[in-house]
């Protein structure tokens, strides 16, 4: 999902086109996982960016896109851009400290 979200219509306020936003944005990411996974691949993993324009997106982790959408409603933006791409992931072990 590479998308630019536009939070201005005359018609809807600001607090449900960003609610709107964030369950596309919950439902491209549960739709991507529960794709089959390839061989010898543990879980879907995603690379993400985000930004007020597509030039200024910077790279943060799928964990931070909730704190990004609330910096969107404290900045009173008009759009925000948000890149969202599914990639797969292999889990590794954890070393030991004794």
């Amino acid at each position: 999902m590479k998308k630019t979200f536009i939070l201005t219509n005359p018609k809807i306020k600001i607090d449900r086109m960003l609610e709107a936003a964030r369950r596309d944005i919950k439902k491209y990411i549960k739709r991507e996982q529960n794709k089959p996974l390839p061989e010898n691949v543990d879980y879907w993993d995603f690379d993400c960016k985000y930004g007020k324009t597509k030039e200024e997106a910077k790279v943060i982790h799928v964990a931070e896109i909730k704190k990004s959408l609330n910096e969107v409603l404290e900045l009173k933006l008009e759009s925000f851009y948000l890149e969202i791409v599914a990639k797969p992931g292999i889990r590794t072990k954890k070393p030991e400290t004794k």
